[in-house]
């Protein structure tokens, strides 16, 4: 079942990096405390992620902490040395918070999985956005299909 508008995220184990080290938080600890802008797609260093969705949340991260929100998170399921890479390659800095969801664990409890097999990549998320407030949803925007149309960092800013 996807996850729904005034549910509750799930509190699950994810990855980031802290001084170049994979370190295992919970999604309620740093997702569930303010407001949370959070993206997810389906892979670091794919084309519409790395051309277009993570692009657009730095360009946008002023704009979005503007109208009140404290975390903009980004996650993929990947491992967290990829998302490290990723968070490298494109200069994210600080700016945005690098999720690493390896096992899909987040997006398997979120509803929000996506077989990906026919291009190589297995199970996945699929691409979405969510606003989260204090844990709990209160917008979602899912794909409808491939390309990013609901879930780019303009979209969140109408919504917000």
């Amino acid at each position: 079942m996807t996850i729904a508008v005034g549910d509750a995220i799930p509190d699950v184990q994810l990855w980031t990096t802290v001084s170049d080290e994979p370190q295992a938080v919970r999604s309620g600890e740093v997702l569930g405390k303010g407001t949370v802008v959070l993206f997810a797609l389906p892979g670091a260093f794919t084309p519409t992620c790395s051309d277009y969705h993570l692009p657009g949340y730095l360009v946008r991260a002023d704009d979005l902490r503007a109208k009140g929100v404290d975390t903009i998170a980004c996650l993929s399921v990947n491992d967290p040395y990829v998302m490290e890479a990723w968070r490298r390659n494109q200069g994210v800095g600080k700016t945005i918070l690098m999720l690493a969801d390896g096992n899909g664990s987040f997006t398997h409890e979120m509803g929000l999985e996506t077989d990906k097999s026919a291009s190589g990549l297995g199970t996945r998320s699929q691409r979405y956005a969510a606003v989260i407030k204090d844990g709990v949803v209160t917008a979602l925007m899912v794909e409808p299909g491939s390309g990013l149309s609901v879930s780019s960092a303009d979209s969140v800013l109408a919504a917000l």
